[in-house]
């Protein structure tokens, strides 16, 4: 007898994708069998979805001008119907969708026809996880108090990659007397370019004497990353810049300070990993979520919450000086985000999943 399938529905962003690869690695590990439904991008995961059957629809992205919105519109309904037909070919024990425009209409086409959950990575439900939701057997969210998720949503967390769960043992340590403290900066590609104006103009007005006792990590966009490295060059500081980090986990675990967006991925690894940080969510952001995820993991006690509007040169300088003069604030904010953590999310979603499989056989 064929072990049950389980089909995950997502695209996009990493925090769409993470999610789903933590799953496919724990059900796999659990003996399931596993396909990836996405869009064109889908070829290029690799990991756990990487090594699954992978089933791409015909959906056009619904990001640039107002044309290739309605073009990636108007794909979504061959994008149903081609769903439709591939889940009647492989009648699935369960669906699972996260979110994201690509996992729209394989979870239209699964619900009230096959079992089927949906994870919300964010303190808001997200656009496509709203419309689908009604028709779901279960709502799995990340945080304990998900706007839009109703009353019968289970919480599991938010899955996070191996290499983020292993440093979470690795205890957080206050700089010794004397030391440079350890700031890491990331705002990913839709949100380092504010912090590329502040973090060198803070730095600016300190005295030479405070900036010699900072160690900066910057994560910029590739097209500032040559302004912000003059900036810091002016200053006759020396910053470690670059758009991407392949270590960044560690550089996490590494910092006295995270100074970043509050997008659900960051705030999961910040607390998995246990470390301060001040977020400063992207105004942008859909359904301002940024600004629930932040608020939820201040309100463990784990970050200071700046909105980008707050965010200014002065107030990060006066910040970083007090913060040179006496961490140990940073103590209390560190022992908050450990607190917060769900390094078990994975395990958790997946017994959930399992649990939804199993009913149908």
């Amino acid at each position: 007898m064929n072990a049950p399938l389980v089909i995950l529905a997502a695209g996009g962003t990493g925090g769409h994708v993470f999610p789903a690869e933590a799953l496919a690695g724990s059900l796999a590990r659990r003996g399931f069998r596993l396909a990836l439904v996405t869009d064109d991008r889908g070829t290029k995961y690799g990991g756990n979805l990487g090594a699954i059957d992978t089933h791409r629809l015909p959906i056009r992205k619904m990001t640039g001008g107002i044309l290739r919105r309605l073009v990636g519109m108007a794909s979504l309904l061959p994008g149903y119907f081609a769903a439709r037909a591939l889940l009647k070919k492989l009648q699935p024990a369960a669906v699972v969708g996260f979110g994201g425009y690509p996992s729209l209409p394989t979870m239209a086409a699964a619900r009230r026809r096959f079992r089927t959950a949906i994870h919300e990575q964010n303190a808001v439900l997200g656009r496509v996880n709203r419309l689908v939701a009604a028709g779901v057997d279960a709502i799995a969210t990340s945080f304990a108090e998900t706007r839009g998720a109703g009353t019968n949503a289970t919480l599991v967390g938010n899955p996070v990659r191996g290499d983020v769960t292993a440093l979470r043992a690795r205890a957080f340590e206050l700089p010794a007397r004397g030391a440079r403290l350890r700031v890491l900066v990331t705002g990913g590609s839709q949100g380092a370019a504010v912090f590329g104006r502040v973090v060198p103009a803070a730095l600016a007005l300190l005295s030479p004497e405070k900036r010699a006792r900072i160690s900066l990590v910057q994560q910029t966009r590739e097209e500032d990353a040559d302004t912000v490295r003059q900036r810091y060059r002016t200053l006759g500081f020396v910053a470690e810049v670059a758009p991407f980090f392949a270590d960044l986990p560690m550089r996490v675990a590494d910092a006295h300070l995270v100074i970043a967006r509050a997008g659900a991925s960051t705030v999961a690894e910040l607390a998995c990993i246990g470390r301060p940080s001040l977020l400063v969510p992207l105004p942008a952001a859909t359904d301002d979520h940024q600004t629930a995820n932040a608020k939820a993991l201040a309100a463990a006690g784990g970050a200071w919450v700046v909105p980008e509007a707050e965010f200014t040169p002065a107030d990060l300088a006066a910040r970083l000086a007090s913060l040179i003069e006496d961490p140990r604030p940073l103590a209390a904010l560190a022992a908050g985000a450990h607190s917060f953590g769900r390094p078990d999310a994975g395990e958790r979603l997946a017994d959930l999943v399992q649990k939804l499989a199993e009913a149908k056989a």
